[in-house]
């Protein structure tokens, strides 16, 4: 995954309208139009943030008729629970450094 792809990715998924937008594509692929209900605000400003989810790899659109019915991209999506689980193990990791020197410093006489 290039650095490009993942500041999209982590961009696409710092808005809470992105996130629940695609938790609701996890669940069932849904249309635009029926993703716009859930939302005060315009069918416009809906497909603007499918199309920021699109742009990042985090979901799919199929068209079905006039419908375009979004997807999420589940590979992309495991790409980016990886690398969180890598920080993860990297702050761990540190973590536990800073404890091993905290432990060898209150050993020491004062």
């Amino acid at each position: 995954m290039t650095e490009v792809g993942v500041d999209r990715i982590f961009q696409a998924l710092a808005d809470q309208t992105r996130r629940d937008i695609l938790g609701r594509a996890i669940q069932s692929g849904e249309s635009v139009s029926v993703l716009s209900r859930h939302y005060e605000m315009s069918f416009a400003a809906v497909q603007k943030h499918v199309a920021v989810l699109e742009r990042a790899a985090l979901v799919t659109k199929e068209r079905r008729g006039r419908e375009q019915i979004v997807h999420t991209n589940r590979t992309t999506l495991r790409r980016a629970m990886t690398l969180l689980d890598a920080y993860e193990q990297l702050w761990i990791q540190r973590i536990d450094q800073i404890t091993e020197i905290l432990t060898i410093t209150e050993g020491e006489p004062k």
